[in-house]
């Protein structure tokens, strides 16, 4: 992953966002759930408990309600147990029946309950305990009132509240949530791994197309081979089919380029020829112009065949065994004079373009280091920084500042006495520069000049 940009992290955080906001939901739901589930447990004990309070109601003779047999429940017994019951005449306070459990306390409980049905609540109660309550309001006949005769005797209503302590389903509840917290922590950690998990392997073949492209830009590779998944498999074919055009385009413009070599030197040899046999001022003339054109013509078609070769993607040239025919070769030729060509080259070191590009600018330092060289010329090609660097320095001459300037910028032959055309190290530049490399001149070691060729490495 590397940020924003990256693929398997967008697809990562969606995963983790989307699954942060269903752990959070799912476990918001699951405490209410529990909570609700708590709560009701508890109501359904206080109604239990409430239905066996009003079956022990009995009214006595005097008017009065008396209990028979209370709730049989040592908490309703234990002074601010939590667990607490009262009766109370609706308009006569001092009738009061409550349990043990509230001592000389007094529930406060609203008296919204409709007749014969339930409400329920929160209160607070003895020891600033928060309790849960329930209410019914039952009405009694008037026993005493019967008893004397008395026809619009009224029948007298009580309310029964029955309330418990929150705070053990709170800690129940707490508890819950505790484990609740650690549970989905787990599960959301086994999420973002499992959600690591399958991205690395659903961007698996991504990567695999990364390296393979990356084979054929270094010229291990020609193509996209191998297996991919439906929905990598166009793209890998088209890369291949963008590959094949690009081969095709290059080889139609090599052989263009051939074409027009054979066809511009055919006529150029046939000029020099005729104008060769005739000593005038014309034909003196037409010597040096066809001399200047041929030097032209194998000037530009250096440089267009190297665009061309510049552009194939995955190509590569081993560097030793060049350095090693160009030495061998030149030594032939240049031995003559007594000159002996030292190369160095490091081990598994690949310029990243066409064979024949790489030969014609190492071999056209290495030629005219041959031409000016005394006894020695010697050649070193290593990497650094990701680059190819051949080093080509001769013990001859050399080129002083202006010199240097005048060969590559002006493109200068400043000694017609030596053979060539005078054009090897411009070529050698603009090759260069093609490939997005550098040549540059200065003084050897050796006394002579000291060309550098930095160029891409495979």
């Amino acid at each position: 992953m590397r940020g924003p940009s990256s693929l398997a992290f967008r697809l990562i955080v969606a995963a983790a966002l989307v699954s942060l906001a269903g752990v959070i939901a799912g476990g918001l739901l699951l405490s209410n759930v529990f909570r609700a589930s708590v709560e009701r447990q508890l109501d359904d004990r206080l109604i239990a408990d409430m239905e066996n309070l009003i079956a022990a109601a009995e009214p006595a003779p005097n008017g009065a309600l008396m209990m028979m047999n209370p709730i049989a429940d040592q908490r309703y017994d234990t002074a601010f147990s939590g667990w607490y019951w009262q009766v109370t005449p609706e308009h006569d306070t001092a009738g009061k029946l409550s349990s043990r459990s509230l001592w000389d306390k007094t529930l406060e409980a609203p008296s919204d309950a409709t007749g014969g049905g339930l409400a329920r609540g929160y209160t607070h109660g003895p020891e600033a305990q928060e309790l849960r309550y329930v209410v019914r309001r039952i009405s009694f006949p008037d026993m005493a009132a019967l008893a004397s005769g008395r026809e619009d005797a009224q029948p007298k209503t009580y309310l029964f509240v029955v309330a418990a302590d929150r705070a053990k389903g709170e800690a129940e509840a707490a508890n819950f949530d505790a484990t609740l917290l650690w549970s989905l922590g787990a599960l959301g950690l086994f999420l973002t791994l499992a959600t690591l998990l399958q991205v690395r392997v659903g961007l698996r073949p991504l990567r695999q197309v990364q390296e393979r492209l990356q084979a054929i830009r270094t010229g291990k590779a020609q193509r996209l081979e191998g297996r991919y998944p439906r929905e990598i498999a166009p793209l890998a074919d088209e890369v291949n089919q963008l590959l094949s055009h690009n081969a095709e385009v290059v080889q139609r413009a090599r052989t263009h380029v051939g074409n027009l070599a054979h066809g511009l030197k055919t006529p150029l040899s046939v000029l020099t020829t005729e104008a060769s046999t005739v000593r005038s001022p014309l034909s003196d003339a037409v010597l040096k112009q066809t001399a200047v054109m041929r030097r032209q013509v194998d000037h530009y078609l250096a440089r267009a065949r190297a665009a061309a070769s510049a552009e194939v993607i995955g190509v590569r040239t081993d560097a030793a065994p060049v350095i090693a025919d160009l030495a061998r070769t030149l030594e032939k030729i240049y031995g003559r004079k007594g000159v002996e060509y030292e190369y160095e080259v490091a081990p598994n070191l690949a310029f990243r373009g066409e064979k024949q590009d790489f030969e014609e600018v190492v071999g056209n330092l290495m030629d005219n280091a041959g031409k000016w060289a005394a006894t020695l010329v010697r050649v070193c090609v290593a990497a650094a920084g990701g680059r190819v660097i051949v080093t080509v320095e001769d013990d001859g001459p050399g080129l002083n500042e202006d010199e240097q300037v005048r060969v590559l910028e002006k493109r200068e032959r400043l000694d017609e006495s030596v053979p060539g055309s005078g054009l090897g190290l411009g070529i050698v530049r603009d090759v260069a520069d093609l490939y997005g490399g550098r040549l540059d001149l200065g003084r050897s070691e050796l006394g002579g000049l000291k060309a550098s060729l930095n160029l891409p490495m495979a």
